[in-house]
């Protein structure tokens, strides 16, 4: 199952046709810059952005760079893996508009062989798959257990929300809790929220990450740096959350079987593995 090793809060998205953009995304602080080739590019963009991309990840950036191909299943998007999956500054793989486990494990393979053409070679690059239609959310859990390179799962909201013909945002939730849900039992990180389109309603954004983490996502993509601190701000554990987690912690090494806290609170494993995962958040800073 999931590691203790915290995943990253804060994945920004940044247009791949805007390498002066990428470059003040990857100064920005976000733990992890996604650099899009698709829904934020023109199509007749489409190829400069993928040459400035390749360019781009020729040595390894200051920061884990993943790039979000063109739809796996569409005529863009094996021109985009050949592209960018050989080059070493690659840390990620974001496939949108996935509706199957298949798709899932063909890009694995061919993102694999353009890497390294003999497995002995070592794995492909991580995968992390978009869920944007109903039948995807119907799917998750094969796409979220279809191969060992695919490292997490998340929704793409604004698709979704046509394809539903959701108007409030709460009709999203069920789909929110199937996937993290989907997420936990294929033993991945939980997933990360999708944007808030938003950029100036900063106390939208920290309301609705609230939310979001009361659900069970850890961390979100951005579409612009200031919304960086109010994403991590909404997802690091609070004095309270810290405190109580080291007196579970602190119980649990002196008698590792079931019991009760001073104040009466029962604990567990279970509990006692939350608090640790907790703890490991907090060290992240």
């Amino acid at each position: 199952m999931t590691s203790l090793v915290p995943s990253p809060l804060t994945w920004l998205y940044v247009p791949g046709d805007r390498p002066h953009v990428v470059t003040k995304a990857l100064a920005s602080g976000a733990d992890v810059v996604v650099v899009d080739l698709e829904d934020a590019v023109a199509p007749d963009r489409k190829e400069y952005a993928r040459a400035a991309t390749a360019e781009l990840l020729s040595e390894p950036p200051p920061v884990p760079v993943h790039v979000r191909v063109n739809a796996v299943d569409g005529p863009l998007a094996a021109a985009d893996l050949a592209a960018v999956t050989p080059r070493p500054g690659l840390a990620g793989l974001r496939l949108p508009k996935v509706t199957s486990a298949e798709q899932v494990v063909r890009v694995a393979v061919r993102a694999q062989t353009a890497r390294s053409p003999s497995p002995a070679d070592g794995p492909g690059p991580p995968l992390y798959a978009l869920l944007e239609t109903a039948l995807a959310i119907e799917r998750a859990y094969a796409i979220a257990s279809a191969h060992p390179s695919l490292r997490g799962v998340s929704i793409g909201e604004s698709d979704l929300r046509a394809d539903l013909g959701v108007q409030r945002d709460s009709g999203l939730d069920w789909s929110r809790a199937r996937v993290v849900v989907a997420a936990r039992a294929a033993g991945l990180a939980p997933p990360a929220q999708s944007v808030h389109p938003d950029i100036r309603d900063l106390e939208g954004l920290a309301a609705s990450c609230a939310h979001g983490r009361a659900l069970g996502f850890l961390g979100r993509a951005a579409v612009h740096p200031r919304q960086l601190p109010i994403i991590e701000r909404a997802y690091l554990p609070t004095d309270r959350e810290l405190e109580e987690a080291e007196t579970i912690v602190k119980a649990a090494t002196t008698d590792r079987g079931a019991q009760a806290l001073p104040d009466g609170r029962f604990i567990d494993a279970a509990v006692v593995a939350a608090a640790q995962r907790t703890l490991a958040l907090a060290r992240r800073c």
